[in-house]
């Protein structure tokens, strides 16, 4: 017979304690890369079809490459990326974080908000998760797969690299403050981040194919056996823009910018209770000068 425990969190709820053998460093591991496998294939998936689409309908007007941007397809590509992201990353958030993608990853270690070894095990399973969502939307739908990030005619190695690492940074520090730094507002950052990754993309689908992600690049080239002399912009800028926003990210901790526009976790109640608390802690110290410190005369 298999043993049976109850959930703390909702005891009248019973679960079978089949990992229960499993130290918790090791269960939380597990837990966390099948978390970022599924959330990754389920993210990718629904944003590589959707791109699939929208390429197989832009290819169906005529074989000649347009010489200016089809702003519909870029349109429909960056919605599809913006909301996939925004509704997994809602849904994962809980269970590994919702990360997706190894440059929030390394942006995310190198802060010190995951950990280096959970940091490697979710890298392995976001890729292993890009290749299988560009693997299964290659054998759904019909026609070459169309997916892959290329650059545009006209746009240089050099460009795309800092294409890459710019729309990259500003997606890296969206996360940074508005999922790693804790506040009112945390349970929404999903919405924050869809957006972002949305205005990234209409920036930079067209000239670099918008990847800011190198696992989102690595999966389809893995799967058609197909890589640009260049594949590497696709890993080096968003690195890159990862390392720029820690780097700003460190900068506006170190000058604590919590100071520099204070309240904005307030509410009108909140800010009120807390002035009433800062006025009855003044009033207490008036009466026992050092008892708010824990000393006396």
């Amino acid at each position: 017979m298999r043993k049976l425990t109850t959930d703390p969190n909702h005891p009248g709820e019973r679960r079978l304690a089949g990992f229960g053998w499993l130290p918790n460093r090791i269960r939380n591991l597990f837990i966390a890369m099948l978390g970022e496998f599924v959330g990754t294939f389920l993210f990718l998936f629904f944003a590589f079809s959707a791109t699939q689409v929208a390429n197989a309908a832009a290819a169906g007007g005529g074989t000649t490459v347009p010489k200016a941007p089809n702003t519909s397809v870029l349109l429909y590509i960056s919605l599809a990326f913006g909301f996939s992201l925004a509704v997994n990353v809602w849904v994962f958030f809980r269970i590994s974080g919702g990360l997706f993608n190894p440059a929030v990853t390394l942006g995310l270690c190198l802060i010190g908000a995951v950990g280096w070894l959970k940091g490697a095990v979710i890298f392995l399973a976001q890729i292993l998760g890009a290749i299988s969502a560009a693997g299964i939307v290659s054998a759904l739908f019909p026609g070459p797969l169309a997916v892959r990030t290329t650059l545009s005619p006209g746009t240089s190695i050099a460009r795309g690299v800092f294409i890459e690492m710019f729309l990259t940074a500003q997606l890296v520090f969206t996360i940074f403050m508005l999922a790693a730094e804790k506040h009112k507002g945390t349970f929404l950052a999903p919405v924050g981040i869809g957006l972002s990754l949305f205005i990234a993309e209409l920036s930079g689908v067209y000239f670099t194919g918008g990847s800011l992600n190198p696992a989102r690049s690595f999966g389809p080239d893995v799967v058609l056996g197909t890589f640009n002399r260049y594949h590497w912009i696709y890993w080096a800028g968003p690195f890159l823009g990862s390392l720029i926003a820690v780097i700003f990210y460190r900068i506006v901790k170190i000058l604590e910018y919590e100071t520099a526009n204070p309240g904005q976790d307030f509410d009108d109640k909140d800010a009120a209770a807390s002035l009433h608390s800062q006025e009855m802690a003044r009033a207490e110290e008036a009466r026992h000068p050092g008892a708010a410190t824990g000393y006396s005369e």
